[in-house]
């Protein structure tokens, strides 16, 4: 599926530089030099995406084949008349809500000048790009472009083309000798940042940027990620460069790389960018501009290992929430307000794909809820209490001291889903408020539940009426290690009115442990012994939270965890699975080929007691994340893995879960009748 929309969103790119065969090479002005710094410039760069960014795009229709929207071939919407009409529509509908970027994506280049500096396409913008970012300001918007990460072939020329203020330096000073390709579509020549020549020649493209009003850029196909790994895909360089090269205009430009960005590399991402997209594109390539199962889905579990990374300045990107439409969507109403409310609780840049000039009510029911918008932009991203059901309850902890909570049933058939209190930080009663609706629905004790149909979702804000001075409850609690005489647990940080000072653990009654932080190792246990634990926050006037939700977990037997290596011979393996080579696996082998008819079951995992085992799970998933449904002794759980969208089969991964086990010997499957499942490298339990 992935491959499938990446050959298209090629093809789709490749298309729109048909008409490039002789290099424009109009002078851009003197302008393009940089401005300079001033005090006022340097604040308002430092005030960029302290919220997500709200506005719209254009590729969600660019990449439609719905009927009429892109009727001279591909991509072929975007214009300078379709682009002005959404602005206008903008201002006057959305703008009000919060709405303010217009951005435009791939398709408007039409060429270089002599300077290896981007030209608009003139047939698609024939009042070019200056007057197109005049417009959107006069509106009172800002103003988007668009460029894919290297060197354009046709930048390059033959290698002489000079470099706009940089005396003696040409496209050949930059690249390196072999002209060796990077991208996500192998369209660029990788830029060599050795050279002082490449920063030159960064800085010379971000002022013709400035110099046009640009706002915001979104830089394309940029690795590791784009589900692209290794030398030739790493353009950390070109993201730091370009920061720098941003910076340098004097003008506050919002700065997002995308495509599926890897998360290893999150610390880059975050010095360097205002944001970046964790996903492919959402679109599908079809007949509409999304479908649920598509890559609409794919969401609630990809972004879960990118949400502690979220916060002012740095982002987290779902892509284009198209819920305007109606038809032309793809998703139905049920699945657009479950869209919505992923986006908004994730702190996610609010931007439409959409066609403005033709919104449904529904559509704009959703885009204008300013109860829903105000979530998304307070900037704290929910996180799952549990993904191991399709029927899921998401939650975040307000600065106020409310909740929000959001439920989705991503199952295919009506379900009711329930929220337990203690499940996320709450106890007692509790106003619950329909945010969707807009309407209080009374008080709660304990729980809420909502039938929701397939796909749908339910938003709600949950204010306590008890304990509003005391710390809140510690949620998450999750053990992380065990041995035969200790046992390692982690929980969430509590929101406070006053600094929390500590955080006392509990073994049922007995305090065993207190700590500072948010992680604790209870030492002087029992081989092969069962506890309970419970964590409780204590703030600087000594006021103790409500107690946490206990956790039982079991020390191994006196031997230790044990490894299971998925490739051992007395393991099952069923279907296509199949034993491989890894080098960066233990043993270096794994178990490929997981999901669908495949299963791998390992076999003899003993335990000394009955009880829950911390387990730690390494598997390879060099992808967007996926799904095992993992079977204990007969009862199953789903279990997201997190991938790294870098293309790196041969690293081994690994998450920390708890299971049930029986007494003596056990068995765990792996298998997805529905999808394929990350490669499976041990089990150590």
């Amino acid at each position: 599926m992935a491959s499938s929309a990446r050959s298209t969103r090629w093809k789709a790119l490749t298309a729109l530089l048909v008409p490039l065969t002789a290099l424009a090479v109009t002078q851009v002005p003197a302008a393009a030099a940089a401005p300079e710094q001033t005090p006022a410039a340097v604040d308002a760069y430092a005030a960029l995406a302290q919220k997500p960014y709200m506005g719209w795009s254009s590729w969600s229709l660019q990449s439609t084949n719905f009927p009429g929207v892109n009727p001279d071939g591909p991509a072929s919407w975007l214009n300078q008349k379709n682009v002005i009409a959404q602005a206008d529509v903008m201002a006057a509908k959305l703008k009000k809500h919060g709405y303010e970027y217009i951005n435009v994506d791939a398709g408007w280049l039409g060429g270089f000048d002599e300077f290896g500096r981007p030209l608009p396409d003139l047939k698609k913008f024939p009042d070019g790009m200056k007057f197109l970012g005049d417009y959107v300001h006069g509106k009172g918007l800002k103003f988007g472009s668009y460029l894919a990460v290297g060197l354009d072939p046709l930048a390059y020329r033959d290698g002489s083309t000079p470099i706009f203020g940089a005396a003696n330096c040409t496209t050949k000073d930059i690249v390196y000798p072999d002209l060796r390709k990077t991208n996500g579509w192998d369209s660029s020549y990788k830029i060599d940042y050795a050279n002082p020549c490449a920063q030159s020649y960064a800085n010379s493209l971000a002022n013709t940027l400035a110099s046009w009003g640009v706002d915001f850029l979104k830089m394309d196909g940029v690795g590791p990620g784009s589900f692209k790994g290794g030398a030739n895909y790493d353009n950390t360089a070109d993201v730091a460069a370009w920061s720098k090269a941003l910076k340098q205009t004097g003008r506050p430009i919002q700065y997002v790389i995308s495509w599926g960005l890897s998360h290893k590399q999150a610390d880059v991402w975050k010095a360097n960018t205002d944001g970046w997209r964790i996903d492919t594109d959402v679109e599908c390539y079809c007949d509409t501009i999304v479908t649920w199962n598509n890559s609409v889905k794919q969401r609630w579990n990809d972004v879960v290992q990118w949400i502690p990374d979220a916060g002012p300045g740095n982002w987290n990107n779902l892509d284009s929430i198209v819920v305007g439409n109606g038809v032309m969507d793809g998703i139905n109403e049920a699945e657009r307000q479950s869209k919505m409310t992923l986006w908004a609780i994730s702190a996610a840049p609010l931007y439409s794909g959409d066609d403005l000039t033709k919104l449904d009510a529904y559509g704009l029911s959703l885009l204008t809820n300013d109860e829903v918008i105000a979530i998304d932009q307070a900037g704290i991203p929910a996180k799952p209490v549990s993904q191991a059901t399709e029927q899921q309850t998401w939650f975040a902890r307000n600065a106020d001291g409310s909740t929000t909570v959001a439920l989705f049933n991503l199952g295919s058939a009506p379900a009711k889903v329930t929220a337990d209190w203690a499940d996320v930080g709450l106890s007692g009663k509790a106003g619950v408020r329909d945010v969707w609706g807009r309407k209080d629905l009374g008080t709660s004790n304990g729980t809420f539940s909502a039938d929701l149909p397939a796909h749908g979702s339910k938003l709600l804000r949950i204010s306590p009426k008890d304990n509003a001075n005391a710390p809140a409850m510690p949620v998450s609690v999750r053990g992380i290690g065990a041995t035969p005489n200790t046992l390692s647990l982690a929980w969430d940080a509590s929101p406070s009115k006053k600094p929390v000072s500590w955080y006392d653990v509990y073994d049922g009654s007995r305090k065993v442990a207190s700590v500072r932080g948010t992680a604790a190792t209870v030492s002087g246990l029992a081989p092969a012994s069962a506890h309970s634990f419970s964590v409780v926050a204590v703030d600087s006037s000594g006021r103790n939270s409500v107690p946490s939700k206990r956790i039982p977990l079991n020390t191994p037997a006196n031997s230790g965890q044990s490894i299971y290596e998925a490739e051992a011979s007395g393991n099952t393996l069923v279907g296509g699975a199949s034993v491989g080579g890894c080098s960066g696996c233990s043993g270096g082998q794994k178990v490929g080929n997981v999901g669908g008819s495949g299963s791998l079951t390992i076999n003899g995992v003993t335990a000394p007691k009955a009880g829950t085992y911390v387990m730690t799970v390494g598997y390879v998933d060099a992808g967007s994340s996926r799904t095992a449904v993992v079977t204990v002794n007969g009862k199953s759980f789903n279990l997201p893995s997190a991938g790294s969208n870098n293309n790196d089969w041969d690293t081994a991964q690994t998450m920390t879960i708890s299971v049930p086990l029986n007494a003596g010997a056990n068995t765990i499957q792996f298998g997805n009748a529905n999808d394929s499942v990350a490669d499976i490298d041990k089990l150590i339990v």
